[in-house]
């Protein structure tokens, strides 16, 4: 028997207490109510804190007082409906079913495990998600999944091919080849923290461009690594009940279902980009022109929907999988049939993250840490790194990224401009730390559907399963980029476009 390393002994007894906890559902329902009770508490002591931008007094909410107890009665079926990720899954799983259940998904997986060299197949799992961004938060629908499915077709452990999966979308969020529609989110609340000190500031969307790609290209490597080296081989050989993709030759009337479903994808493409192409394009913004910020990107669901649904019409009629209508609309009912656990985990789920947010909680921690930090007298590197650090401890309570900087960015961008930082840094260390530990703290959106997703495979795997795969992932990916920051600060690169280090006048 192999010796496990003292890390893979400690990962084995954070899986173990982790699992040992009651089942998710249960798991969020007794958060919620920690969450009321520290709201009781904390509403007490007068537990408050000023906002940075408005010098608004931002008090606990007591969900536990009449008002809270009214709150909680009416607003039980809101948060669920209105539950950002239950839609967009829910959405996409209709074109997903279609390509599932006509076998175009299938025989795309043998297609990629037949022509790919095997040696790159985590790196390409792994770019693929960080590909994914641009896509708002697809990669956790469709990814994730895939992954895994690629690797168990591999004869690899399929939770392998999750955890690359989950690195590159989730631990990687901070980093990509192209600017996605987070990045205009975050360089407009950026300008208006340095405008603060200088009126005249403009941040651009590419101010951290330079530094995203270097990141992505230290994702792909050190991810392949820690999934190949650290991941796979704690996990072993997989014993489970779930069945392997049979990987046989794709056949003539499999490779013309391909080819016709190709036209489809490229006719639904061409149709999209005239929508958006011209300047006068329907899903551009009717008023400024933009594409980042525009219908397109706001109905993305829709158009990923649409990706998915023609290609699988097209392959299904082609190889007789679909007949008539009622195949179609059976293949979307027996995608929805797989998700009842993830309906009744996101209702808890929920009910906890709406009851922390409505607490003010997260706000009032999050201003607190922010306004310590600055008072700490660190400077330079070592205030850059605390701040870096601090955005990753806040990332485990608070889930938005836009949220979480609408609160900071006014208190960092104007100090660090002070001692002479560009915003465009600020803003980049902020990016890591929101990062790095998104792949291991359920409060973040996507959460529970992973957990549903690692069921598929093993019944027994829980939160602590994740968390002990993917804690690998968020201590290294962050170590690394703490030493990738630290260069680029020694060296004063450029982060991106109009982003140096330093303020020009410094």
């Amino acid at each position: 028997m192999i010796k496990k390393s003292r890390f893979s002994r400690v990962l084995d007894k954070i899986e173990v207490v982790g699992n040992k906890l009651p089942h998710p559902a249960t798991l969020f329902l007794m958060m919620a109510v920690i969450v009321a009770l520290l709201s009781l508490w904390a509403s007490a002591v007068g537990l408050e804190a000023t906002h940075p931008a408005t010098g608004e007094i931002i008090a606990v909410r007591n969900l536990l007082n009449a008002d809270g107890l009214r709150w909680i009665y009416m607003n039980v079926e809101s948060n669920f409906v209105n539950f950002p990720p239950l839609g967009l899954v829910l959405v996409i799983l209709i074109g997903i079913g279609v390509a599932e259940g006509s076998g175009l998904f299938t025989v795309l997986v043998r297609q990629l495990v037949l022509g790919a060299p095997t040696k790159l197949i985590t790196a390409a799992i792994i770019t693929a998600g960080i590909f994914s961004h641009l896509a708002s938060e697809i990669g956790y629908v469709i990814l994730i999944p895939l992954g895994a499915m690629i690797f168990h077709a591999l004869g690899r452990h399929p939770m392998a091919g999750f955890a690359a999966a989950f690195a590159g979308v989730s631990a990687g969020f901070g980093s990509n080849f192209l600017i996605g529609s987070v990045d205009p989110i975050l360089a407009g609340l950026s300008t208006s923290a340095a405008q603060i000190i200088d009126p005249s500031m403009n941040i651009n969307p590419m101010v951290n461009y330079f530094f995203m790609v270097a990141s992505a290209i230290m994702i792909i490597i050190v991810g392949t690594w820690v999934t190949e080296k650290i991941v796979e081989p704690r996990l072993g050989e997989y014993k489970g009940s779930q069945k392997p993709l049979d990987i046989e030759q794709i056949t003539p009337l499999e490779k013309k279902g391909l080819r016709w479903a190709g036209v489809g994808t490229l006719i639904f493409i061409g149709i999209m980009a005239m929508t958006i192409i011209p300047e006068n394009g329907l899903l551009r913004d009717p008023i400024t022109g933009s594409v980042l910020r525009s219908p397109f990107f706001s109905g993305i669901v829709v158009a990923l929907t649409l990706l998915f649904f023609v290609p699988g019409i097209m392959y299904g009629i082609v190889v007789k999988t679909i007949t008539s209508d009622k195949d179609v609309v059976t293949h979307m009912t027996n995608s929805m049939k797989g998700m009842a656990g993830y309906i009744v985990l996101v209702f808890f789920a929920a009910q906890f993250i709406y009851w922390f947010n409505y607490s003010n909680l997260g706000l009032v921690l999050a201003i607190d840490g922010a306004e310590f930090l600055s008072h700490v007298g660190f400077t330079g590197i070592p205030l850059i790194l605390a701040f870096l650090l601090l955005s990753s401890v806040l990332n485990m309570f608070m889930g938005s990224a836009s949220a979480k900087w609408a609160i900071m960015a006014p208190v960092f961008v104007p100090m660090f401009m002070i001692l002479g930082y560009h915003p465009g840094l600020t803003q980049a260390a902020f990016r890591i730390g929101d990062s790095v530990t998104n792949v291991i703290t359920p409060m973040m959106s996507y959460f529970a559907l992973i957990v549903t997703y690692a069921q598929n495979y093993d019944k027994k795997n829980g939160i602590g399963t994740i968390i002990s795969l993917m804690i690998p992932y968020t201590v290294i990916f962050l170590l690394v980029w703490i030493v990738m920051m630290t260069i680029w600060m020694l060296l004063g690169i450029p982060l991106g476009f109009d982003g140096p280090i330093h303020l020009p006048a410094m």
